[in-house]
């Protein structure tokens, strides 16, 4: 049995008037053997213009209704004479009385369904720090591709990295994303156009033997701290990952820590060597099982309170005078990993162990340490047909 339905399609097509736009009518047809056929059956005209600086949206109706695009331009003028004298439009008072969802209710929906990870929480500070005073009063049916134009080049102006403006955009993108698919906001994600800030990822600096006693020296006094990087420098293991360490995930009789890296959501084993093993011993006896190594709590603490110590030692330590977009040279918490990865391939190590050893997904991630391992083709080319 063939069933038909129509939609009005979220997508507005601008007409040749300024102001002017129109949404298409869809029919959808489902006939006796289950093929679908789609056809536009009608228009559905909106007027858009400014009201002492806010914009609104106004429909007007549809084409087989009778309205015309020469209507919707008088209908236009009048409104904006409207909106000179303070007045508001019919259709304006109508949709004031209307519930208003604003960005900040989404976003809301958003975090509350989202588990818990170790990002949850700066996911959240980011979306309080730089897209709530901009766009979290709006409402989000009103927010075009520029206005987020606009919240990039805000941040742009704010020296703000490549990727930290990216990761923005992208955590906006992913909360209408998430309302789309899930609660049915009928939108267009004015994000999916936008282009991202052109970012430099080849982030080359690692520490080297005399840098590495440097910092260690300079962390020494706070226990914590001390711990963090001396985890980092020896396995290698992402930030997350280590604050999210507890008691239980240590085997000290095999040298080993079992190591969460929620970027990949898989679990793989870290190495001890015996000095940081035989700090641990004695550290590891105050804690419970479930206790976390960095904060020694329950739960585990935020990379801000890490990054709020750590931070200002990297920065006098080394990147003094270096713009802070300059992410080739400037030594960052993720440059302790890095470094870890640099200095096994200078000694030489397997880069297939080195993947393994990072718990990387794929070996082209691997593959720019190859360059620091020792050139052996020599002795490897040396009596090869003797």
């Amino acid at each position: 049995m063939s069933s038909t339905s129509t939609k009005t399609l979220s997508k507005r097509i601008p007409t040749k008037h300024s102001g002017i736009y129109y949404k298409e009518v869809q029919q959808t047809t489902i006939d006796d053997h289950g093929k679908i056929k789609t056809k536009i059956i009608d228009k559905v005209y909106i007027i858009r213009y400014r009201d002492n600086g806010k914009e609104r949206l106004v429909t007007l109706g549809k084409y087989s209704e009778g309205i015309r695009e020469a209507y919707c331009k008088t209908k236009r003028s009048e409104f904006i004479t409207l909106a000179k004298n303070g007045e508001l439009p019919p259709q304006i008072e109508k949709q004031k009385k209307k519930d208003i969802t604003t960005l900040d209710d989404i976003r809301q929906k958003y975090f509350d369904d989202k588990p818990y990870t170790p990002s949850k929480n700066n996911l959240e500070l980011k979306y309080k720090k730089h897209i709530k005073p901009a766009l979290g009063h709006r409402n989000v049916n009103s927010i075009e591709s520029e206005d987020i134009i606009k919240l990039r080049k805000q941040l742009e102006a704010k020296s703000k990295a490549p990727n930290t403006i990216n990761g923005i955009i992208n955590l906006l993108s992913a909360i209408i994303n998430y309302n789309i698919k899930h609660y049915k906001l009928n939108i267009i994600n004015p994000c999916t156009h936008v282009s991202r800030a052109k970012a430099d990822d080849k982030r080359e600096r690692y520490l080297d033997t005399k840098e590495i006693n440097t910092l260690l020296n300079s962390v020494k006094d706070d226990e914590q701290l001390d711990l963090f990087v001396k985890m980092a420098l020896r396995t290698g293991a992402r930030a997350a990952a280590i604050l999210n360490i507890r008691k239980k995930d240590f085997d000290l009789a095999r040298n080993t820590v079992s190591l969460k890296d929620f970027k990949g959501n898989k679990t793989y084993n870290g190495y001890l060597d015996d000095a940081l093993k035989e700090q641990l011993t004695t550290y590891l006896k105050a804690l419970k099982e479930d206790d976390h190594l960095i904060g020694g709590g329950k739960e585990p603490i935020t990379m801000s309170k890490v990054g709020w110590k750590l931070r200002p030692i990297l920065n006098r330590l080394f990147n003094k005078g270096l713009d802070v977009t300059d992410r080739k040279n400037r030594v960052v918490i993720h440059t302790l990993r890095h470094t870890f990865a640099s200095h096994l391939a200078i000694k030489g190590t397997p880069i297939y162990t080195i993947q393994k050893l990072m718990n990387h997904v794929k070996i082209e991630m691997t593959l720019r340490y190859a360059k620091l391992t020792p050139d052996q083709g020599i002795e490897a080319v040396k009596g090869l047909y003797q």
